[in-house]
């Protein structure tokens, strides 16, 4: 943590010391979030759903303008197929956010199988390393929230996604609290420099 908040007052002048006040805020009103999201992870759920499916249809249409200015280059038909693929999934997505949510949530179940193989792949090649038994341990937490998560699909989509963004949203604003505080109480803890007496 020292670390961290010795960059930080490092970089471009900024004073940690004296400007902690606003980086604690800052993290207070990402965790006040984080815990909204949570409370409605529903609602969560879905504006990540439209949130998606509004960067699908920008996207599309960098692509589209990108195809359409470049016309000499080679990949400008690729460039027009993808701004057209991402423009209507953007908007299907957008039409109906329901379903882009269950899609989202058996993709995180993917993810979670995904990473609870390879951990444990990781952990049996380990052998007599401390650190298998925590990686084992995370391998199979993946795999007991995969397994969670497909149990009670199509439920679980009402909250898993909205859920797992309020938990990281809290997380990053605990962080940024911790390491103002500590920048303060180092600051407060330093002491004062004393003059040297003279001759």
């Amino acid at each position: 943590m020292s670390r961290i908040t010795t960059s930080m007052r490092s970089v471009g002048g900024y004073s940690l010391e004296n400007e902690w006040r606003p980086l604690a805020l800052s993290g207070a009103v990402i965790g006040l979030i984080g815990i909204l999201a949570m409370a409605f992870p529903f609602v969560t759920g879905l504006s990540v759903s439209l949130a998606i499916g509004a960067l699908l249809v920008v996207g599309g249409i960098v692509h589209g303008v990108h195809a359409f200015t470049v016309r000499g280059w080679r990949g400008s038909a690729w460039q027009a197929a993808l701004a057209i693929v991402s423009v209507v999934a953007g908007l299907a997505v957008l039409a109906a956010p329901t379903v882009a949510l269950l899609t989202l949530t058996l993709a995180l179940v993917a993810y979670f199988a995904v990473d609870g193989v390879a951990e444990l792949a990781t952990a049996m090649r380990m052998e007599s390393s401390s650190g298998r038994t925590a990686i084992a341990f995370s391998g199979i937490i993946s795999f007991v929230l995969a397994g969670l998560l497909w149990v009670g699909f199509p439920a679980t989509a009402a909250w898993a996604i909205g859920l797992l963004v309020g938990v990281n949203l809290l997380v990053i604003g605990l962080a940024m609290i911790t390491v103002a505080v500590t920048s303060r109480s180092d600051d407060a803890t330093t002491p004062p420099a004393t003059e040297p007496r003279s001759a």
